[in-house]
C-alpha cells in the first residue's frame, strides 16, 4: 500500500540484512520454498508462528492459492462470468464520473504549491463543497458495487471505552481542541474507500500518484501528501515534517482537511495491531482511533499475502462482502503524552487492541517482506528470520 512508503525512512536502523554470502547460497540453490516435502512444510509452519499478523486463513489459503472445495470453484466460476465484468465495468465509471466532476471543479484553479507538494484541498465555497460531497457518495457506491452492501459502524463515547481514563485528566477546554488526524488499523485498499466515504481526509500516497491518469487529480482534491523519499534536496523536509505540519494546521484550522493515517505502516490480516510509527503523533494534537474488521466465510478482503491482481478478482467476484467499524471518542494526550510522542503512539495502540480485541504484535514491515519473500522461494530470508531471534 501506499502508506507503507511512509514509514521506510522511520524503520529501525538495526534491521539485518541479508550478506553477500548468504545471496550467493541463494543463487546457487533457488528452489521455491513452497514444496511438498516435510523440511518444506516445517518451514513454512515456522513463518507462520513468526509472521502470524500476514497469514492468510481465508478458504484461498496462502497467497490465494490455496486448493478450493468444489462449491467454491463453483461459485467463483459464476461470479467470473457475470459479476466481474459488470463490476469492472461499473466501478470504472464511477472514478471516471468522479474524476470529470474535480476537473470542472477545479478549472482555472491554480493547485497549492507547498513544501514540494501539490493539491486542491485549499479551494473552498461551493468547488470544495461538490469535491467533497460527491466523493463521499462515490466512495460508498463504489464500495457498494464491490460487495459491501451494508456496514456495522458502532460509535462509543468515553464512558463506553474500556480505557476512558486517559481523557479524563484534561480540562474542558482542551477537550473542546479539534482533532488532528484519523488513526486507524490498516487492512486492504478498500480503507482508503470507507474512509473517503465517511470523513473524506488526506492521506499519504507514493508521488508517483499524482502523475496516474484519472486518479492523479482526485488524489490533490484529496489534499494527500506525496511522498517522495529519493530526493537529496536540502529543503526537502521529510514525510514526518509534512505530515506533522498537515496535522497541526488541520488541528488549528477548521477548514483544512484532517489527515488519515495507519501508523502500522502496512496491512496485517485484521486480527493483530502492529507496532505504531509516531508520524502520527508528533504533533502533539488530539487523534480519533478507528478500528476496522472485515467478518467473511469464503474469502478475506484483508491484504496481506496476495497479489494485488488476484486479491482485486478474488473480492469482486464475492456476492457479499462484509465492514464492521468501531469509531473510539477522540483521544487527548496528557502533556507527558504530548512530551513522548512514543507513548502516545503507544497508549493509543494499546486503547485500539483492547477496544477491537486484537492481539499486539511487535513486527513491522521488514517482517513482512522477508515473509513475502520465502513464500516466493527466497531461500535466503529465512537465514535472516533465524538471525532476528538471536
Amino acid at each position: 500500500m501506499e502508506s507503507e512508503l511512509k514509514d521506510l525512512n522511520s524503520e529501525p536502523s538495526n534491521t539485518q540484512q541479508p550478506d553477500p554470502t548468504r545471496e550467493d547460497a541463494s543463487s546457487k540453490d533457488d528452489r521455491p520454498l513452497l514444496k511438498s516435502d516435510s523440511s518444506s512444510a516445517d518451514n513454512i509452519q515456522e513463518l507462520e508462528k513468526k509472521f502470524a499478523a500476514y497469514v492468510r486463513n481465508d478458504v484461498y489459503g496462502t497467497m490465494g492459492c490455496g486448493k478450493l472445495p468444489l462449491k467454491e470453484k463453483i461459485l467463483l466460476g459464476i461470479a467470473l462470468i457475470t459479476l466481474l465484468p459488470l463490476r469492472i465495468v461499473l466501478g470504472i465509471t464511477i472514478v471516471v464520473v468522479y474524476y470529470l466532476i474535480c476537473r470542472i471543479c477545479t478549472l482555472f484553479s491554480p493547485p497549492n504549491q507547498k513544501e514540494e507538494q501539490e493539491g486542491y484541498a485549499h479551494l473552498g465555497g461551493w468547488r470544495r463543497a461538490v469535491i467533497v460531497r460527491s466523493g463521499r457518495f462515490l466512495s460508498r457506491s463504489l464500495l457498494f458495487l464491490v460487495g459491501f452492501y451494508w456496514i456495522n459502524e458502532t460509535h462509543k463515547d468515553s464512558a463506553n471505552t474500556q480505557e476512558n481514563s486517559k481523557t479524563e485528566g484534561t480540562n474542558q477546554s482542551d477537550e473542546q481542541e479539534r482533532p488532528g488526524a484519523t488513526v486507524s488499523n490498516h487492512l486492504s485498499y478498500l480503507d482508503i474507500l470507507y474512509q473517503m466515504s465517511s470523513s473524506f481526509p488526506s492521506f499519504v500516497a507514493k508521488r508517483s500518484v499524482a502523475k496516474i491518469p484519472l486518479i492523479g487529480l482526485i488524489s490533490k482534491c484529496l489534499g494527500c501528501v506525496f511522498v517522495q523519499r529519493e530526493s537529496k534536496s536540502s529543503d526537502f523536509k521529510g514525510v514526518a515534517g509534512v505530515v506533522t505540519d498537515r496535522v497541526r494546521e488541520a488541528h488549528q484550522n477548521e477548514s483544512a482537511p484532517m489527515m488519515m493515517l495507519f501508523p502500522e505502516g502496512t496491512t496485517t490480516n485484521g486480527d493483530y495491531l502492529l507496532s505504531f510509527k509516531t508520524g502520527a503523533f508528533l504533533a502533539r494534537a488530539p487523534v480519533v482511533p478507528v478500528i476496522l474488521r472485515y467478518p467473511y466465510q469464503r474469502f478475506s478482503p484483508a491484504w496481506d499475502t496476495i497479489s494485488g491482481v488476484r486479491h482485486v478478482v478474488f473480492l469482486l467476484c464475492q456476492f457479499v462482502n462484509h465492514m464492521e467499524v468501531t469509531w473510539l471518542p477522540v483521544y487527548y494526550p496528557s502533556q507527558q503524552e504530548k512530551d513522548d510522542p512514543k507513548l502516545y503512539a503507544n497508549n493509543v495502540r494499546r486503547l485500539m487492541a483492547s477496544e477491537g480485541n486484537l492481539i499486539l504484535s511487535d513486527i513491522g514491515l521488514a517482517e513482512k517482506r522477508i515473509y513475502h519473500a520465502a513464500l516466493n522461494g527466497n531461500n535466503s530470508l529465512p537465514c535472516v528470520l533465524h538471525q532476528k531471534d538471536d
